[in-house]
């Protein structure tokens, strides 16, 4: 029912191109302005920013991040929310033989729930302090799970000697904390790659693209980059665990670790990641990867001059 009614939807856009006043954007009037051929150009057919989740639309909330950047500084929290398809209120409600990989739409009820659980804890609740502006996006992976970018302005701003206090990337103490061990080592270990996986999805050119395994200290620390290296405390200072892959048992210690909030984990049990927001070199990314829409990649091949239909391109996600 919704395929259908948003099909509509672009039906309409597409044929009231008129209407809509279509001729009067930028891109149009750039191409008459540079002498373009005007074989060349084809026809367009223009994608309105009231369309929800197009890209103008996205851009839109690109540049109201931006604008809360100006306003209160940079963002305090980077937080990655990921739907775990375990949760009791999923598997309560499938019928005999399913899975969860059956029911999206139960799937998608649930993870909303929750993410507006998450938004009234955070904001409103104060979980982490006053919050001045916060802001999200809903994608979903490759095997059907949605996932949520959230962005935090706290008024005080977390400052580096509170960061351990706020976040942490280290396994609990499986006797102090059974619970909140139990979620780190099912959620938020990364791989393991490199010597122990090179088919890892997250190697290129037998480096791991996310920098794990980083090296353990003691303290947090700032790194070149700029970006917040979290303390992973080695020996008597840290736990392992152990766990199997590909029918073997590994040992895992804190450098596999994701940065994650204990509240939140123990709240929602699920896979959150949550980073600190220092270096003024990744505002302007943070504020575009949140908002960046749905990933996928097509081609064609024409000889006629091309028909530049953004409604199209929205459908088959270019």
């Amino acid at each position: 029912m919704y395929a259908k009614i948003e099909s509509e939807r672009l039906l309409y856009i597409r044929i009231n191109q008129q209407k809509l006043s279509s001729e009067q954007y930028i891109h149009l009037r750039d191409a008459i302005s540079n002498d373009a051929n005007p074989h060349d150009l084809g026809k367009m057919v223009i994608l309105p920013s009231s369309v929800t989740g197009s890209p103008r639309h996205m851009h839109e909330y690109t540049q109201d991040a931006l604008t809360y950047v100006r306003e209160y500084g940079r963002p305090d929290l980077f937080i990655t929310f990921t739907c775990n398809p375990a949760w009791p209120e999923i598997e309560y409600h499938l019928h005999h033989g399913q899975s969860s990989a059956d029911r999206h739409d139960l799937i998608a009820r649930v993870f909303k729930r929750k993410l507006s659980k998450m938004v009234d804890v955070i904001p409103k609740n104060l979980l982490f302090g006053d919050t001045h502006y916060w802001m999200y996006s809903i994608e979903w992976q490759n095997r059907g799970l949605p996932h949520a970018h959230m962005l935090v302005w706290l008024q005080q701003k977390i400052q580096a000697t509170d960061i351990d206090k706020v976040i942490s990337d280290e396994l609990p103490g499986p006797h102090i904390d059974p619970l909140l061990f139990d979620i780190v080592k099912r959620h938020m270990i990364h791989g393991p790659c490199g010597n122990l996986n090179n088919k890892s999805p997250c190697m290129s050119d037998g480096k791991c693209t996310k920098k794990y395994p980083p090296d353990l200290i003691r303290k947090t620390q700032t790194g070149e980059d700029g970006y917040p290296l979290y303390r992973r405390r080695p020996g008597d200072g840290g736990f392992t665990t152990h766990i199997n892959m590909h029918n073997r048992e590994i040992e895992v210690d804190n450098r596999w670790i994701f940065p994650y909030s204990p509240v939140l984990s123990k709240m929602f049990q699920a896979h959150i990641n949550v980073e600190w927001c220092h270096s003024v070199k990744s505002i302007k990314y943070i504020c575009k990867y949140i908002n960046k829409g749905s990933e996928q990649a097509v081609f064609q091949l024409q000889n006629t001059a091309p028909i530049l239909d953004k409604v199209q391109s929205f459908l088959l996600g270019w």
